[in-house]
């Protein structure tokens, strides 16, 4: 016993790594960006972080889930004012926290670094968006080149992306992940069996889980978005039976109210991004998990922002 509290002392980051991270955290809950050799730095933690956490990765209640947030800094910032800054509040965020809005870097850079300071206390899951693809055509790209003057921070992270858990069980119970389920998985043994480490692949069972949808109708669907599948409220309640789960809870979908329970309860979509894309003007949510798993939802609207240009790009009529 006392070896393996040794062992857990010496995976911990020594002071001087804590003083590192104070000082990043300071300057990103300010919205300053990192500078490239901070952002190095990060990333090479993160990943020494990230590599001990499993596929399913499990989590404990009480926790916060919450949904995607693609790159609305200030409305991370308010998502925290809403259900408490971390550590005090253990957070999960299932993916998606680049592209489309205006402030990726210090959404992603601030997340990150969140997760190496309080490991246990904060859980960061693969989207679609934390894709090297991906991310070249919905502006994460495009702003490393703006903010850096090069693609550097761009591969940096997108490299951390790969060593992402792409699901995890809160108390064996919740099973949270990005997109939706998968015909290629049955059993959350078959995703601890998969191999992460490696950009999303256009199909196969780390692509589903990272872009499927329900739908209203039975069975298995192909999926509008061009990747994963829509399946149905009997898949749904399959799984669940299966693998002893009361709950499927994802992302990945615009729901006006922040949050939406479909499947007669048996899958709930959360999205985190108010008045998403800067003019959906659609509330966002996060559901609060507490020590009995009782579920309760915290709602809230754009935070006030202040020097933001004005959005006049038309946002595509399908949200990726």
């Amino acid at each position: 016993m006392e070896q393996a509290q040794e062992t857990t002392k010496s995976a911990l980051p020594s002071q001087s790594g804590y003083a590192d991270l104070e000082q990043y955290l300071a300057k990103l809950t300010n919205g300053t960006p990192l500078a490239e050799s901070e952002v190095q730095h990060l990333c090479n933690k993160a990943r020494e972080t990230l590599t001990l956490e499993a596929n399913v990765q499990p989590v404990s209640a009480p926790v916060t889930v919450c949904g995607d947030i693609h790159g609305q800094w200030h409305d991370l910032m308010e998502l925290y004012r809403i259900g408490g800054s971390a550590p005090d509040t253990n957070y999960l965020f299932m993916g998606d926290y680049v592209d489309r809005g205006y402030y990726s870097v210090e959404t992603v850079s601030l997340l990150v670094c969140l997760k190496v300071r309080y490991p246990e206390r904060v859980h960061i899951l693969r989207g679609n968006h934390e894709s090297r693809q991906i991310t070249q055509v919905y502006g994460f790209y495009d702003e490393c080149v703006r903010k850096y003057g090069s693609a550097n921070v761009w591969k940096m992270f997108t490299d951390l992306f790969d060593y992402f858990p792409l699901t995890a069980l809160v108390e064996n119970q919740i099973f949270c992940l990005h997109g939706g389920l998968s015909p290629s998985v049955d059993a959350l043994d078959h995703i601890r069996q998969l191999d992460r480490v490696q950009e999303v692949p256009h199909e196969g069972p780390m692509c589903d889980l990272l872009w499927s949808d329900p739908d209203d109708r039975t069975g298995w669907g192909i999926s509008p978005r061009g990747a994963g599948f829509t399946f149905g409220q009997d898949v749904s309640e399959q799984f669940n039976a299966r693998n002893g789960l009361t709950l499927v809870s994802r992302a990945h979908q615009l729901v006006m109210e922040g949050y939406n329970w479909s499947h007669e309860k048996n899958v709930v979509t959360i999205f985190s991004a108010p008045n998403y894309c800067y003019r959906c003007g659609n509330q966002a949510a996060i559901m609060e998990v507490d020590e009995r798993m009782e579920k309760s939802f915290l709602q809230f609207d754009p935070a006030p922002r202040r020097g933001e240009p004005h959005v006049n790009r038309r946002t595509p009529d399908y949200f990726l």
